[in-house]
């Protein structure tokens, strides 16, 4: 067994104080994620016979890099190509397991350790592993307001996803 002594045992208390609430945070960022899309999917497969191709596009893409993105901090196997259109009954599914992927990566990495990747294009880049997850929600943020515009066009009621709305509940 490994003793600390006092100025180490001070260091790993703060560094476990700092990094909790940051995973915490990023933790709820991904319910509320992932309770998001699955509140779009639901409509959509409620809808399915008036909902545009083009709203199917979106969701699959949001799920797709969110996957992606999974992929480049902990990989495994990519499963889905950036605009990979999926049906619709697969969407839930798939939403389901990046959710618990990135839920995986909170528990098992530090979100401040810095990894390298490449995008798509090929160039390298390098960030911390906080940044690229809130990058994914971002991304998917951007993505579902596009789908309220859509939703809006097809005569249904955009759905209200705002994070601040989610936290009133």
């Amino acid at each position: 067994m490994t003793v600390l002594n006092g100025a180490c045992r001070e260091t790993l208390a703060i560094t476990l104080r700092q990094t909790k609430p940051m995973q915490l945070f990023l933790r709820d960022l991904f319910e509320y994620n992932n309770h998001s899309n699955n509140t779009i999917i639901k409509i959509l497969t409620e809808n399915e016979t008036i909902v545009s191709d083009h709203c199917i596009k979106l969701i699959s893409h949001i799920l797709n890099v969110h996957g992606i993105w999974n992929h480049k901090i902990a990989p495994r196997e990519l499963q889905y190509e950036r605009w990979e259109k999926h049906h619709i009954h697969q969407l839930h599914e798939i939403n389901k397991k990046n959710y618990e992927d990135s839920v995986s990566i909170l528990d098992s990495f530090d979100p401040d350790k810095v990894i390298d990747y490449r995008l798509s294009t090929g160039q390298p880049f390098r960030n911390s592993i906080r940044d690229i997850l809130f990058h994914v929600i971002n991304h998917s943020t951007y993505h579902r307001a596009q789908i309220a515009t859509e939703f809006r066009q097809m005569g249904l009621e955009p759905l209200l996803t705002d994070y601040i709305a989610y936290k009133m509940k």
